[in-house]
């Protein structure tokens, strides 16, 4: 990866500008270090007598997609490079578009969103659990305006590091109880997503609200000490089964064969974001596109391998616990 020249603030836990994802420890708190652990440590049992090259093809909230890699809710990269006619929000959009794949956006204001959606991804907006709810509500309607697939909260973002409700870029943000969800989700007719959900208790309440997707994630490990997703995902997928919920889940997938786990546990999706930052960063549109055939290429390879035909086709019998 080329050097990229960033603005930094010493005093301040971002790694770039405000709104890039933050330095986490790297030590037992840190829970990245558990989601890679996990992963590295299933392994993957050879059935390869009938199968046959696998369909990718993905039915997500009704839309067809190339694939079940989609591209993550990053925010405020248009701030990050010294280069300011590069505006890294719609490479990634136009990246979505031409791989027809589904694409996310998270805290951007209005008129930036407007601008990033005008690529002509189709996109789910994710938003803030602001202290203001009006602010939300407002959000969704802005979004449902400008053609979103989907909308959501970051559920997973209520708390801060100083045991109090966080703020984002000088915006307080406050807590969301399961009928503020519920109200959420009555704002509009678009799919509602609760993006965060670490455990089978908030995924039944988010169902119960009437969400139609969840994200089984911890926003790359702002709990300190967080299960992995992929340890929880298996029994939200049970708890789920006959809801019809739409499961996606995030977390240090790198690689197609990371994805590959994750939907051999019970995803429908996955969500790429670290996997596609720094070729998004250095190679825009471009790079994100060879980064996410190259995830593809090593998902469909995974697939052969074991006999998964298509994406209705997963079986986690073919993981093994090391």
């Amino acid at each position: 990866m080329k050097e990229l020249k960033q603005e930094k603030d010493p005093s301040s836990p971002w790694p770039g500008p405000k709104g890039m994802i933050p330095v986490t420890s790297g030590k037992a708190d840190d829970a990245n270090v558990h989601n890679r652990a996990y992963l590295d440590n299933i392994l993957v049992e050879m059935r390869v007598i009938d199968a046959v090259k696998p369909d990718l093809t993905t039915e997500i909230f009704g839309k067809k997609y190339a694939s079940p890699l989609t591209l993550a809710a990053l925010s405020h990269l248009n701030k990050v490079l010294d280069d300011k006619s590069r505006k890294p929000m719609q490479e990634k959009a136009a990246a979505a578009k031409k791989m027809r794949v589904l694409n996310w956006i998270g805290m951007e204001t209005d008129e930036e969103y407007a601008e990033i959606v005008a690529e002509g991804a189709e996109t789910v907006r994710i938003i803030k659990p602001f202290a203001d709810h009006q602010k939300i509500l407002d959000e969704i309607k802005f979004a449902e305006d400008h053609g979103a697939v989907a909308v959501g909260i970051d559920i997973d973002h209520v708390a801060g590091t100083n045991g109090d409700y966080d703020v984002v870029d000088g915006i307080p943000l406050g807590p969301i109880t399961e009928e503020d969800l519920r109200r959420y989700v009555n704002s509009t007719k678009l799919p509602f997503v609760a993006k965060g959900v670490l455990s089978v208790r908030d995924a039944l309440k988010a169902w119960k609200a009437g969400c139609k997707a969840i994200v089984v994630s911890h926003h790359h490990g702002r709990i300190p000490f967080g299960l992995p997703p992929l340890k929880v995902l298996p029994d939200i997928e049970k708890a789920l089964q006959g809801t019809n919920m739409t499961i996606f889940v995030d977390g240090s997938l790198m690689s197609g064969y990371d994805a590959y786990k994750a939907l051999a546990l019970g995803a429908d999706a996955v969500l790429i974001g670290r996997g596609i930052l720094p070729e998004l960063l250095d190679d825009g549109e471009k790079g994100v596109e060879d980064k996410l055939q190259k995830m593809n290429e090593e998902l469909s390879q995974l697939m052969l391998y074991t006999g998964v035909k298509d994406t209705e086709s997963f079986d986690p019998s073919v993981l093994h616990f090391n």
